[in-house]
């Protein structure tokens, strides 16, 4: 099992890269490489490598490759992630795809064709790395596809499909090593998203999941509750039901982090360590890569407040008390990785027969309620589609699954998202 953080860089964020340099890369990757982390995922700013349709900058391409070639000095894989894209509430979208020269970005032929040409430039630029861990297509890009982004770049779920087969098609030609993507976690919980759980459990190499108790999970008892704590591993396991029976496709938690806006930080250790230990137990899980590294300085303006303090090391370079649970929590799992294992109660089954359940899917709602009732003490049990399911008859239900109990919108409304990442 890998563990890794997500490198935000402690001295002028990821507005770093305009102006890169290399002494405070490497003063963050020793600090990242010191809690035991043994991968970073990084996030070069599309507009400043591809400022227009037409120009991919080599130096842009160049200073990526000095990033992954300073993190192998420190001992890490790196997972680059190409199209950034939406980072903790700020976008970066190139000038060529607004305002005046607005095109959408998912189905605008010559939009498509140039941004798979960068994805595929940027994974020729580092592909030779030894410490190449993967390529993702973006973060979270799905959250440009629908509401509630505020400006839209309107697809459907057969175009997101098309989309991601390009994108990811461009990379594998250019590379063997992992090549995913990336989306929020509305791709699971909301109906109304184009990209959906089937985009996450069949495209690309891995399934990833990215977990925020923002969402409502830490809303409804609070930071250490077992709705909190097993968040992550819900999450995991949720995602898993989409994958074809006896599968062993890698799921991969690519981004948890305890949000101070939703917990008390005196429990945002405790918050990490039973997060890490509950969603390891996952079967096939490839491994935890923990948002983030470094504190946002709040010399920086006008970030939601939860970016401040996010960070495991802080904006002076100190190890923060989650950095140590981080640090001590890989330490443990290490010395006693855990089996892959679930509950043995019967799997909480998802009725998926001729209709979207996703909007019952998400803290608090009917098979969240049945999962967490399932648990076997700190072990989560899995969850199956009724269309993957021996049992077609929504009426013959025998676990505690059943979607007729409550429905989400009963439940305490989730902070709006995205609010980060």
């Amino acid at each position: 099992m890998r563990f890794g953080l997500n490198h935000t860089p402690r001295r002028g964020w990821f507005h770093a890269w305009q102006d890169l340099d290399l002494a405070d890369v490497a003063d963050d990757m020793s600090a990242i490489a010191s809690l035991g982390a043994d991968h970073v995922r990084i996030f070069p700013l599309w507009p400043l490598i591809q400022p227009n349709r037409g120009l991919i900058r080599e130096r842009g391409l160049a200073d990526v490759v000095e990033v992954v070639r300073v993190a192998h000095e420190h001992g890490l894989d790196v997972v680059v992630d190409a199209l950034q894209g939406h980072l903790s509430s700020f976008d970066f979208l190139p000038a060529w795809l607004g305002t005046w020269h607005r095109r959408n970005m998912f189905t605008d032929p010559e939009v498509v064709s140039s941004t798979a040409e960068y994805v595929r430039r940027l994974t020729a630029a580092v592909a030779r790395e030894p410490n190449l861990m993967g390529i993702t297509l973006g973060n979270e890009i799905n959250q440009f596809a629908a509401a509630p982004h505020p400006d839209p770049h309107p697809v459907d779920a057969a175009g997101g499909t098309a989309w991601l087969e390009t994108m990811l098609g461009a990379a594998r030609a250019e590379t063997d090593a992992l090549v995913t993507h990336s989306m929020y976690d509305a791709g699971w919980y909301d109906s109304t998203q184009p990209f959906g759980p089937a985009h996450a459990a069949e495209l690309g190499d891995a399934t990833i999941t990215h977990s925020w108790v923002f969402n409502g999970a830490a809303q409804l008892a609070g930071g250490l509750a077992e709705e909190s704590v097993s968040h992550a591993e819900y999450l995991t396991r949720l995602a898993q039901a989409w994958h074809p029976p006896g599968s062993a496709r890698p799921i991969w938690l690519q981004e948890a982090g305890a949000p101070t806006t939703v917990m008390d930080p005196a429990e945002a250790p405790e918050f990490i360590r039973r997060s890490m230990r509950r969603v390891a137990q996952v079967p096939h899980l490839l491994g935890i890569t923990w948002w983030c590294s470094h504190d946002v300085s709040r010399d920086l303006l006008d970030f939601p407040e939860v970016e401040h303090d996010l960070g495991l090391i802080d904006v002076s370079g100190r190890i923060k008390p989650t950095g140590e649970a981080f640090a001590e929590t890989v330490a443990e799992l290490r010395a006693e990785p855990p089996a892959g294992t679930a509950a043995q109660a019967p799997a909480v089954i998802i009725d998926d027969l001729g209709r979207d359940p996703r909007d019952e899917l998400g803290p608090g709602g009917a098979v969240h309620r049945a999962w967490l009732d399932a648990r076997d003490g700190h072990v989560g049990t899995a969850l199956t589609l009724r269309s993957q399911s021996q049992d077609q008859d929504p009426t013959q239900d025998q676990t505690r699954g059943s979607l007729s109990a409550h429905h989400h919108s009963d439940l305490p409304t989730p902070a709006p998202t995205p609010q980060r990442s």
